[in-house]
């Protein structure tokens, strides 16, 4: 598959749109700690990210295009077999088109939310030494 741009619209899926409206509106508590304290406005040095973005046949929790970077909060329902083969599925789905996927759970982000923004923050570093490795 082609990998994700600013020319396909990052694969956005169009069909997708209602179903992450709603996700949008009701989103957990750690979704919307997440948001708030590190990623909305432009709080993550200044990217932007987006919420409940459709993208493929999933819906990536929060997605920024300049990072190419899909943050996803797993909760309880994450834990059990059935989930964990999507989240893998998903997860492979999003490289595969050039994403990296970062996941939290619930628990880290509502207790831990200063780690989260540790771990934001070496992806970050990450990602800024691999835009400026010159491979010869």
């Amino acid at each position: 598959m082609q990998r994700a741009s600013k020319s396909n619209n990052y694969h956005y899926n169009k069909k997708l749109k209602v179903f992450a409206n709603t996700l949008r509106n009701n989103g957990t508590k750690a979704e919307a700690c997440l948001w708030k304290y590190v990623l909305r406005a432009g709080k993550f040095r200044k990217y932007k990210f987006r919420r409940q973005r459709p993208v493929l046949n999933f819906i990536a929790d929060f997605m920024c295009f300049d990072l190419m970077l899909v943050i996803e909060v797993d909760g309880y329902s994450h834990l059990l077999q059935e989930t964990i083969e999507k989240d893998v599925i998903k997860t492979k789905s999003l490289e595969a088109i050039g994403f990296s996927v970062l996941r939290f759970t619930d628990e880290k982000v509502l207790h831990e939310i200063g780690n989260v923004q540790r771990e934001l923050d070496i992806f970050l570093e990450k990602f800024h030494k691999g835009k400026n490795h010159i491979v010869e």
